[in-house]
């Protein structure tokens, strides 16, 4: 091969579009590639937290076009207890949640490994969510406030991740959270966000399937007009086109629960209503939902595995209207 000689001038521009690409410290997009989103309002700024090393972070102002941290994660430090507690993690943070509670800022994050129950969620606060600055640093200053609940293989039939919190009709904080094993759980939280040990844990949703896998996982409540609406997601994720994930609701008076289906069918009993699937046009399958109320609408996110980008998980967001009878319906 003869080397080709490239002009000096030509050769700084091409330096510098790589350098750009390199160093860039965010970029924006219409389209986020993300897993496990969650969303918090702060100002004029919605933020997107995600599954990933040291949990992703992206930042609108319109819900429409996202700007994504590209080199710093949302968690610069991930504490050492979790290495004990869970050992072969490391720092791939899955599936946060994330809630605004006595003046301050909440954030509970998974830490896992795939397959198994020995697992921790763990928690961090802070005063104030901050924008990315120009130079792509994070400026959210987290206190690791410790674990919240951790389960072990062999001695707990229950997955301590996918964490959400809910404030009850008593005002007080709740966290529902479970993958697999004996389904979705929930706890009672005091005023430091902890596990309030006088309310014992429950079982408020599970599957009916043959064998022993119970693919039922990342629990999300909403309340509205009077009820606590519990989403889940059925089935598998992670596989790209393989994907099986769907998301379905019931609701309950109390935040305790019961949870029941539109047919009146308990979830823990195996029931629930379906809310998303895959259409086969856009996405494979679709799940790990959340939902909130954003000025005077409501609007249901999840990831789907899209298509067109041959499994990629991406970001599926849809206003949520309500029945006459009160049942959600995404449009």
């Amino acid at each position: 091969m003869f080397p080709i000689q490239i002009p000096r001038a030509f050769a700084l521009v091409i330096l510098s579009a790589i350098s750009a690409i390199t160093f860039a410290q965010s970029f924006t997009t219409d389209k986020p590639m993300v897993h496990d989103p969650v969303m918090a309002k702060s100002g004029d700024t919605y933020y997107m937290m995600s599954t990933g090393h040291g949990l992703q972070m992206a930042e609108s102002k319109d819900l429409k076009t996202w700007r994504v941290w590209r080199k710093t994660p949302l968690l610069t430090a991930i504490p050492a207890w979790t290495h004990d507690s869970v050992p072969g993690f490391r720092d791939h943070v899955w599936a946060p949640d994330i809630i605004r509670w006595q003046g301050r800022w909440w954030m509970a994050y998974s830490c896992s490994t795939f397959g198994k129950n020995t697992s921790a969620i763990g928690l961090v606060s802070t005063d104030s969510l901050r924008p990315l600055s120009d130079d792509g640093r994070n400026l959210i200053e987290w206190r690791d406030e410790g674990p919240m609940i951790c389960s072990r293989g062999g001695r707990d039939n229950w997955n301590a991740i996918d964490p959400n919190f809910i404030i009850g009709e008593d005002g007080m904080p709740w966290l529902t959270f479970g993958s697999f094993w004996d389904g979705i759980q929930l706890v009672r939280l005091d005023s430091t966000m902890h596990i309030d040990r006088s309310f014992r844990q429950r079982t408020i949703a599970r599957r009916k399937t043959e064998g022993r896998a119970n693919p039922v996982e990342a629990p999300f409540v909403f309340r509205h007009d009077g009820w606590f609406y519990l989403f889940v997601s059925w089935d598998y994720c992670c596989r790209g086109m393989e994907s099986t994930y769907k998301v379905v609701v019931g609701r309950s008076r109390t935040v305790a629960g019961p949870y029941l289906d539109r047919e009146g069918r308990d979830m823990a009993l195996g029931g629930g209503t379906l809310v998303i699937e895959g259409d086969k046009k856009q996405y494979e399958a679709a799940g790990h939902s959340a939902a909130y109320r954003f000025g005077d609408e409501d609007i249901f996110i999840c990831h789907g595995y899209s298509i067109a980008d041959n499994g990629a998980s991406v970001l599926v967001q849809r206003k949520m209207e309500w029945t006459d009878d009160g049942w959600p319906v995404l449009r």
